[in-house]
């Protein structure tokens, strides 16, 4: 049976880019067949490194059948997976987030939780010397993954493994870090052509606190004036997106990259309480601006108060 390897919904340069390099790993190194998968279109971003290196979008699936083989990536979230990922046979998990629970596996497998900043940064490491015989697509994949999740090393979430992991792949590649950054930013900034719903749920988590749903979501992006110009009918659709995914709020966090800081829209009195009880914010008005807040993993999700 080939094994799929694939991360969470809502697939954003990480969960696109790392299903395709461990699959490479484990077809040419470890002789397991195996293939990328998506659950959902990939963001911007993921488009253009898949266009940048000549790799093939992995194919979109809706769910996962009985006993499939499968190998997680960057997520170990079940609300996050497909619907009967419990079913599957799962093999083994590589991820950089917090534990979650409600995963069952049939077996004993290979957990590796590591905290870096991006996966593709982990399995560079469980690669060993294997690590230099990915091609250069690969390498382009893996550089991206981890440019794209430290933000160019703006994230607080960002080690100093990520950064010489970069710095090692973007000499073989005879890449400038800075300038390709750059590219890649302009892509994930480019949105204009999405839905007010698509862009709320481009880049989004669901997550509980205290018994209340949110849909956490984040536009990172070096042109906040393009969804902030939007921000009157991204509010009127929060109402929509909640009541369709069955949550009880949308939190929307624009994240300017260059200004390191993020705007969060506030459309209720439920999201003011927020952003005053989880940040110390003062908000007046439909939006408050967040000094330093770059990080959902690391500075928005762990605040979270209600």
């Amino acid at each position: 049976m080939t094994t799929q390897v694939f991360g969470h919904k809502s697939p954003d340069t990480d969960s696109t880019g790392s299903p395709i390099i461990w699959s490479w790993y484990l077809n040419e190194v470890k002789g397991v067949p195996a293939e990328p998968k998506l659950l959902g279109e990939p963001n911007t971003e993921a488009a253009f490194m898949l266009e940048r290196w000549n790799l093939e979008k992995p194919a979109i699936i809706d769910d996962v059948a009985d006993d499939q083989a499968v190998v997680i990536v960057d997520t170990n979230n079940p609300a996050e997976l497909p619907a009967n990922i419990n079913g599957a046979d799962i093999q083994a998990i590589i991820d950089h987030h917090k534990l979650v629970g409600g995963l069952e596996t049939k077996g004993p497998i290979d957990i590796t939780i590591r905290p870096l900043a991006c996966t593709a940064t982990i399995m560079y490491d469980l690669m060993g010397d294997d690590a230099a015989k990915m091609p250069e697509a690969v390498k382009g994949a893996a550089l991206t993954c981890i440019l794209s999740d430290t933000l160019e090393f703006r994230s607080p979430t960002t080690t100093d493994r990520d950064r010489e992991v970069v710095a090692a792949l973007a000499a073989d590649l005879g890449i400038d870090v800075t300038a390709y950054a750059a590219e890649m930013f302009a892509a994930k900034s480019d949105v204009s052509a999405f839905s007010d719903a698509e862009l709320i749920r481009m880049d989004s988590k669901e997550y509980a606190v205290d018994g209340t749903k949110f849909r956490v979501s984040v536009l990172e992006t070096t042109a906040p004036d393009i969804p902030l110009n939007r921000k009157d009918s991204l509010m009127e659709t929060f109402k929509t997106v909640a009541a369709e995914d069955g949550v009880d709020e949308v939190l929307l966090f624009v994240v300017d990259i260059l200004k390191e800081e993020a705007t969060l829209l506030v459309p209720n009195d439920v999201v003011k309480g927020v952003a005053e009880k989880s940040f110390g914010a003062t908000v007046d008005g439909n939006a408050v601006v967040l000094p330093g807040i770059m990080s959902r993993k690391k500075q928005i999700i762990p605040n979270l108060k209600v």
